[in-house]
C-alpha cells in the first residue's frame, strides 16, 4: 500500500447525475474539473473501469455525496490508502465518530460544496496547496485506519487487529463504564442525544463535560434544515 505508485493528484471513481437533481451539480462541478485537468483521472478515463485500481492509483479521492451522504467509495478510499476529500460535513465527520480521527483534517482534505457548486474554489489548487510532507502523513494516518473500517473473516487465524466491529464494541462498553462512573460519582451521565446535534456529544465531550456548544459544522447542518 504504501509503495504503490500513484501517478494521479487526485481522482473521481463515479459517474455523472441529473444536473439539477439532488447532488447532481455538486457532481457535476468535480468531473468538470477533473477533464480539464492533466493531474486527475475518471471512471472510464485512459479506459480504467475498475474503481479499486482508480483509487490505488491517486493520492486523494473525491467523495461528493451519493444516495446518501455516504458513498461505498468512502470507505473503498481508505482501503486503498487514498486520502478521501470530502464536500459535506454529514459525508463522514458527524457519522462516523466512533471509527474516524476527531481531528478530520489529520487523514481528510474538506471542501465545502458550495464552494464547488458556486465555481468558488479549485479543488486541484487547493490539494496542490498541501506540503508533500503533510501528505505522507495523511496518507499513513489513511493506512492505520483500514482496520477499523472493515470486517475480519470469523474463520480467520492469527489477526490481532480490532476491526470495525471491535471498534464499536470497545465504544459501547466505554459509554457503560462512563455511565457507572457517573452514577458512582452522583452526577448525571451525559450522553449522545436524539436530534441534530447528537454527533457533538462525540465529536466534542471529554469525561466530565457536561455542555455542548458551537462547532465549525453547525453552519451546514443550519443551511440544511432550512432547505427541508
Amino acid at each position: 500500500m504504501r509503495r504503490l505508485d500513484r501517478a494521479w493528484l487526485w481522482c473521481f471513481a463515479g459517474w455523472p447525475r441529473a444536473h439539477g437533481v439532488g447532488m447532481g451539480p455538486e457532481r457535476a462541478q468535480i468531473i468538470e474539473q477533473c477533464g480539464k485537468s492533466s493531474r486527475c483521472s475518471l471512471l472510464g478515463k485512459l479506459n480504467n473501469y475498475v474503481p479499486m485500481r482508480l483509487l490505488e492509483s491517486a493520492k486523494f479521492c473525491m467523495q461528493p455525496r451519493g444516495d446518501g451522504y455516504t458513498r461505498k467509495s468512502t470507505f473503498d478510499s481508505i482501503l486503498a490508502g487514498c486520502i478521501p476529500v470530502f464536500f459535506h460535513p454529514v459525508s463522514a465527520y458527524l457519522q462516523y465518530t466512533w471509527h474516524l480521527p476527531r481531528d478530520y483534517r489529520t487523514y481528510s482534505v474538506f471542501i465545502p460544496h458550495g464552494d464547488v457548486v458556486g465555481r468558488n474554489v479549485s479543488i486541484e489548487e487547493v490539494l496542490r496547496r498541501i506540503p508533500s510532507e503533510k501528505v505522507a502523513q495523511m496518507r499513513e494516518r489513511v493506512i492505520q485506519l483500514i482496520p477499523t473500517v472493515m470486517y475480519r473473516h470469523p474463520a480467520a487465524k492469527g489477526l490481532t487487529f480490532k476491526d470495525a466491529f471491535d471498534v464499536a464494541l470497545d465504544r459501547v462498553l466505554h459509554r457503560v463504564a462512563k455511565r457507572r462512573r457517573a452514577a458512582a460519582e452522583g452526577r448525571e451521565y451525559v450522553d449522545s442525544v436524539d436530534g441534530r446535534d447528537s454527533w457533538k456529544y462525540d465529536r466534542m465531550l471529554e469525561d466530565g463535560q457536561n455542555k455542548i456548544g458551537p462547532h465549525e459544522f453547525d453552519q451546514y447542518l443550519v443551511m440544511h434544515a432550512t432547505k427541508d
